[in-house]
C-alpha cells in the first residue's frame, strides 16, 4: 500500500540545491535507509515528509489520515519529568491529561481527589483508557523506568523513552534520524530487533553500516540533489552505488571530449568562422549550459597523520588497578600490557568504565589501587568524544591553527584554508564559526586539529559519531596505516572490526576481559561458549539426580523396601523435575549476569531476582524430597 509520495520535488537554499525534480514512494512494510554525504539534505528529506517543511516545487502526497510518529536526530532539552510523562505526551493534548492523571495517583493519600475525577471525566470523553493502556503497554515492552526523570538518564536510555514517545501512537509511517546516537552495542541490537517488529513502514537515516545491513530493506541515496534507489541489503548496495559512479564518470569523460572538440573548431581560422554551421554553434552553446550545470562529484577527505619518532616497545604495564565511582566497580583488578603498534578496541555498556581507564592510562586520574607503568618517548593525541577542544565562538580555521595562518604538517608549512580543504571543508566555510556546524563537520573540526599533532599513541573516544559513511572508511583505512598504538572506544561495530586487532570487553562488575580480533571473531567465539555453557549446564542437571542415586545405592548394601505405588511414580519422576527446576534457575541466573541487567528497569529487575530465589528453593525442595524418598525405599 502506498502511505507517501514526492513527486518532481524541488528545494534549494540558496546556490545549494538539494532536491532536484525527485520522486520518490513509500510502502507499507518496507524499511528505508536514506543514506548520503553530510550536507546533502538528509534530514531535510525526512522533515518534508513528515510535514514539518515545504518544498519550493513539486508535490508531498500522504494516504488520508496516515498516522506519522518521527525521532529527530538531536536530543530534546533538558526535561525534569518523569518518563511516563514524555511518552504520554507523544499522544497531544490526550496525553497531557493521562501524564497529568498518572502522576495524581501516584502521590497516594496526598491526591488532589477533585482533580482526578476532572481528569477522570476528560479521559472518559476522549475514550482515552485504551490510549493509556498502550503508554503502559510500550513502558513494560521496552522496559523503561517510567517514574525516573528523563532529564537524569543517559543518552542511550532517553533515545529508548523518545522511540516509545514515537511508537505510542501506532504510526503508520515511523520517521528516524540516526537513532543509534550515544547508544552503546547492546543498545543498539536491543534497537534492531524492535524495529524488526514493528508493522508499519519505517524511513531511516543511519552512519552505523552494521545497523542499515542488517534493517533495510531498500537504500535510497541522496546525492547531489537526485535520489538513487536500491532494492536490496546495504552490500549489494555499495556495489550499486560503485558501478554507477563508475558509469557517470566514463559518461563525463566522453561529453567533456566532445565539448573539447567543438571548442577547438569554434576556434579556428577565419576561414573556418566564414564558413561554420550556424546549427552546430548553437549546439556548442547547449554543451556549455550542459556542463556549466552539472555538479560533479565532491572529492574524498584528504585525511593526513603527522608522524613522529617510535616511542618505547612497552607503552603501558598495568598491575591489578581498580577504580569505583559512587560504589559502582568501573574497573576491578585489571592488568596488562601494551606493546608498541597494538589497536586496542574498547567495548561495553554505556557508562561501564572505559572512558574512566583511558584517562587512568593518561594519568588524567589515578587508580584507588594497583598501578599503572608509562613506557618511554610516549607523545599522546586523545581525540574527546565531547569536543571540549573545539571553541564554539571561534571560527574552523582558528580553532584548528590556533589563530595562525599556517600550520605544520608532517614538517611542512600548509596555509590553514589549503588544509581545511583536505577535511573538505572549502574557503568560505572555514571561516565559519564552530556554533553553526552540524554534528558530523564538528567531528570533521577535531579531526583536522588533532592530526596536525605529532603523536606515536593514538586515543580516541567515539571518533565516529556523525560521520559519513565516506569519511570513515578513510579514517579506517588511515588508522589501518597508522604506525603508532591505538586505544579506541566506539560503538560502531564494523568500525571496530575493520581497525582493532583485539579488545578489552568491559563488564558491569568491573571486570575487563581481554580478546583477539575484532568486534565480529569476539561475538562468533561467545556464541560458540555460551552453548557450550548452556549445554554442559543441561548434562550436569541431567546426570545430577543419577549420581546422587548412585551414592546412595553404595552406601547401603540392605535391599530397598518396597514403596507404596504413588512415592514410587513421585519417586521415579523426580529426576526429571529436578532437572527442569535447575535448567530454570540456570536460565534465571544468566539473565541476572548479564552485563546491562541491572541497567534495565527496576520493577523488572526485582520481578527477575524473585523468581531466581523461588527457582533456588525449588530445586533445593526437590532434592531433598529425592534423598528423603530414597531413604524411605532403602
Amino acid at each position: 500500500m502506498l502511505l507517501a509520495s514526492l513527486k518532481q520535488a524541488e528545494l534549494a537554499f540558496g546556490d545549494h540545491v538539494l532536491l532536484d525534480k525527485v520522486d520518490l514512494e513509500i510502502h507499507s512494510g518496507e524499511r528505508l535507509c536514506v543514506v548520503g554525504r553530510n550536507g546533502e539534505g538528509k534530514s531535510t528529506l525526512l522533515k518534508i515528509l513528515n510535514g514539518t517543511m515545504t518544498l519550493d516545487d513539486g508535490s508531498v502526497q500522504r494516504r488520508d489520515m496516515l498516522r506519522i510518529a518521527s525521532l529527530q536526530q538531536e536530543l530534546p532539552a533538558k526535561v525534569d519529568i518523569p518518563v511516563y510523562d514524555v511518552i504520554a505526551e507523544g499522544l497531544g493534548e490526550l496525553g497531557s491529561v493521562i501524564a497529568r492523571y498518572h502522576d495524581e495517583t501516584h502521590k497516594g493519600e496526598h491526591a488532589d481527589l477533585n482533580l482526578l475525577e476532572k481528569l477522570q471525566a476528560r479521559i472518559e470523553a476522549a475514550d482515552g483508557w485504551s490510549w493509556q493502556q498502550k503508554v503502559d503497554a510500550i513502558i513494560q515492552r521496552l522496559s523503561l523506568p517510567a517514574e525516573v526523570s528523563f532529564a537524569s538518564l543517559s543518552g542511550g536510555w532517553q533515545r529508548r523513552v523518545m522511540l516509545a514517545r514515537a511508537l505510542v501512537t501506532e504510526p503508520e509511517l515511523l520517521i528516524l534520524d540516526e537513532p543509534t546516537n550515544h547508544m552503546d552495542i547492546a543498545t543498539i541490537q536491543w534497537l534492531e530487533e524492535q524495529l524488526k517488529q514493528f508493522n508499519g513502514a519505517l524511513v531511516f537515516i543511519s552512519h552505523d553500516r552494521a545497523f542499515v545491513q542488517n534493517l533495510s530493506t531498500r537504500i535510497v541515496e541522496l546525492d547531489r540533489g537526485h535520489l538513487y534507489q536500491w532494492l536490496g541489503d546495504y552490500n549489494g548496495f555499495l556495489e550499486y552505488r560503485e558501478k554507477r559512479l563508475e558509469d557517470e564518470a566514463n559518461q563525463n569523460a566522453l561529453f567533456d571530449k566532445r565539448l573539447a572538440e567543438e571548442e577547438k573548431w569554434i576556434r579556428q581560422g577565419i576561414k573556418a568562422r566564414r564558413t561554420r554551421n550556424e546549427g552546430r554553434v548553437e549546439r556548442l552553446k547547449d554543451l556549455r549550459r550542459e556542463r556549466a550545470a552539472r555538479r560533479d562529484v565532491q572529492g574524498a577527505a584528504n585525511i593526513s597523520m603527522t608522524s613522529t619518532e617510535a616511542s618505547g616497545k612497552q607503552v603501558f604495564e598495568v598491575k591489578d588497578i581498580s577504580y569505583a565511582w559512587k560504589d559502582k566497580k568501573q574497573v576491578s583488578h585489571f592488568s596488562t600490557i601494551v606493546q608498541r603498534g597494538d589497536r586496542i578496541g574498547l567495548v561495553g555498556p554505556n557508562g561501564v568504565g572505559k572512558s574512566t581507564l583511558l584517562k587512568l592510562l593518561l594519568g588524567q586520574m589515578e587508580p584507588q589501587s594497583g598501578s599503572i607503568k608509562t613506557g618511554t618517548k610516549l607523545e599522546v593525541a586523545y581525540f574527546d568524544q565531547g569536543r571540549h577542544e573545539l571553541d564554539d565562538e571561534k571560527s574552523i580555521a582558528d580553532n584548528v591553527a590556533d589563530g595562525k595562518d599556517f600550520v605544520t604538517v608532517n614538517g611542512q608549512n600548509r596555509h590553514v584554508i589549503g588544509y581545511l580543504g583536505d577535511f573538505l571543508f572549502p574557503a568560505v566555510r572555514a571561516r565559519t564559526p564552530v556554533k553553526a556546524l552540524s554534528g558530523g563537520e564538528r567531528n570533521r573540526v577535531l579531526l583536522a586539529k588533532l592530526f596536525l599533532k605529532p603523536c606515536n599513541l593514538l586515543v580516541m573516544d567515539e571518533p565516529t559519531n556523525d560521520l559519513d559513511v565516506e569519511t570513515l572508511e578513510l579514517l579506517e583505512e588511515r588508522l589501518m596505516e597508522y604506525q603508532g598504538t591505538l586505544l579506541l572506544v566506539s560503538h560502531d561495530r564494523a568500525f571496530i572490526d575493520n581497525v582493532a586487532t583485539q579488545l578489552w570487553v568491559f563488564s558491569e562488575n568491573g571486570e575487563i576481559e581481554e580478546e583477539v580480533g575484532g568486534y565480529s571473531d569476539w561475538q562468533a567465539r561467545k556464541q560458540v561458549r555460551d552453548a557450550e555453557r548452556q549445554k554442559n549446564a543441561a548434562r550436569a542437571a541431567a546426570a545430577k539426580p543419577v549420581e546422587k542415586a548412585a551414592a546412595a545405592a553404595s552406601t547401603t548394601a540392605a535391599p530397598k523396601a518396597k514403596l507404596s505405588y504413588k512415592l514410587q511414580r513421585e519417586l521415579d519422576m523426580l529426576p526429571e523435575q529436578i532437572a527442569e527446576a535447575e535448567a530454570k534457575r540456570d536460565d534465571l541466573r544468566a539473565k541476572a549476569g548479564a552485563a546491562d541487567f541491572y541497567s534495565g528497569d527496576q520493577t523488572q529487575i526485582q520481578k527477575v531476582l524473585a523468581e531466581l530465589a523461588d527457582a533456588e528453593t525449588r530445586v533445593e525442595a526437590l532434592e531433598e524430597r529425592w534423598l528423603e524418598l530414597e531413604e524411605m525405599a532403602s
